[in-house]
């Protein structure tokens, strides 16, 4: 029995200057990237409206098209990025897209487009739709 107690206190001992030995570094390693809001096009417009607003967001901040915002995260990290485009009348539509990417990830340069959909809601096209393609590219900064 004490033999038994031994063993199991022994195990237990290496097992904790295992865990203590691994560096806690290698799970939050950090990388730089650059994020661009490069486009936000009209695609399509089926008589939803003439007058619109669209905003571009990564990781919850408002960025411009054109813009590039540059972030240092972690591995472990996400970057999220929202589009949204609204039609500017008495009774406004609106839609939106998100996305989410890994930072780990992120090996190459990648461009990632999000398709967003405005239904009109009043009047004699109503349900008739609008289609905006936003576009963010994403890539490792030195």
């Amino acid at each position: 029995m004490l033999v038994f107690k031994l063993t199991k206190l022994w195990l237990f001992s290496i097992l904790l200057l295992t865990v203590s030995v691994v560096p806690t570094s290698a799970a939050s390693k950090t990388v730089k990237l650059k994020i661009t809001f490069v486009s936000a096009t009209l695609d399509e417009n089926n008589h939803v409206g003439n007058e619109w607003w669209w905003g571009g967001y990564i990781n919850g901040k408002v960025v411009e098209e054109g813009s590039t915002v540059v972030l240092n995260l972690k591995t472990t990290d996400k970057i999220r990025l929202k589009a949204e485009a609204q039609e500017q009348d008495k009774y406004p539509d609106y839609g939106e897209s998100n996305a989410t990417i890994k930072v780990s990830s992120i090996t190459k340069a990648i461009h990632k487009p999000l398709k967003v959909t405005v239904t009109e809601n009043r009047g004699r096209y109503s349900g008739n739709i609008a289609t905006w393609k936003f576009v963010f590219k994403v890539e490792k900064s030195s």
